[in-house]
């Protein structure tokens, strides 16, 4: 390039200088957009819970695969035993196993939840000017969906096997929206966790110890009647118990007032405690 035509451009480029100043004014005068909402950025989030199901449809096996598995082993391998017939122990299985599905699969909010934080996802939600708690709610609502797709799946498995609920659709209905509206709440045990310890092995190992006692110890498979009475007074007043029994009545078209005011009770218990530490906890890392 010449002498002259180099300084052809730069006399080009002095001369536009003072439109690029009025352009740099123009766009520094303009407001910011508005910051989203609690409600919109907590959406954006669970949208992106769904998206890396649908990137990684083997998540789906813990909703779809495993709870046909539990259906069918304990209907036809303890059904003839304990209520004489299959038919009869499918009524009173399915509310209870499908509770028992739901609950377990809570734990991977945590998991996921630890694995962002190990590959530093976190740090860049954190520097966004959006609600603090909304990664962590977007992740239990994207959860929500995994819950409705146990639940349906568990529902069709037992209508063909012979389950008939005596509620009908609203009580089927008013079952499942309680379960949800449970196992959203416990979800949030799993955020502390998934944000207190250092591996996801870990946080499956902690969310085992606590999910496999509570669930087995309950009125899950059998009637705590026949446990013995030190048993009962444990199980009589598990979460997992008022939930199931919760469920199992409202799909049988009764009205359990005390076990839905019990498993309300935990739910709002659940959210304040485990919601405030798991924001500490958030805020903090």
């Amino acid at each position: 390039m010449s002498t002259a035509t180099a300084k052809t451009e730069l006399e080009g480029v002095a001369l536009a200088a003072p439109d690029k100043e009025r352009l740099s004014a123009l766009l520094v005068g303009q407001e910011r957009p508005p910051r989203p909402s609690a409600l919109s950025a907590s959406m954006t989030f669970g949208w992106r819970a769904m998206l890396k199901i649908k990137h990684v449809p083997e998540q789906l096996f813990d909703v779809t695969a495993f709870p046909i598995m539990l259906v069918l082993m304990y209907t036809y391998l303890f059904g003839g035993a304990l209520a004489g017939s299959t038919e009869e122990y499918i009524q009173f299985l399915l509310p209870g196993i499908m509770v028992m599905s739901v609950v377990m699969i809570t734990m991977y909010t945590g998991v996921a939840v630890n694995t962002d934080i190990a590959k530093g996802v976190f740090d860049r939600f954190r520097t966004l000017p959006i609600w603090r708690p909304a990664p962590m709610v977007g992740y239990l609502l994207g959860d929500v969906l995994r819950y409705l797709l146990a639940s349906a799946v568990m529902l069709a498995i037992g209508m063909i096997i012979g389950f008939r609920p005596d509620g009908g659709v609203l009580g089927v209905l008013a079952g499942v929206l309680l379960l949800v509206l449970f196992s959203f709440a416990f979800s949030w045990i799993w955020t502390m966790f998934g944000l207190l310890l250092r591996s996801e092995k870990s946080v499956m190992g902690v969310s085992m110890m606590v999910i496999f006692p509570l669930t087995f110890l309950s009125n899950v498979f059998v009637d705590p009647k026949t446990m013995p009475g030190w048993l009962q007074a444990f199980v009589n007043n598990s979460p997992v118990t008022h939930l199931a029994t919760a469920v199992r009545e409202l799909m049988a078209g009764n009205w359990p007032a005390s076990d839905i005011a019990w498993t309300l009770g935990w739910t709002g218990v659940l959210m304040v405690v485990f919601g405030a530490v798991t924001m500490r906890l958030y805020n903090r890392k």
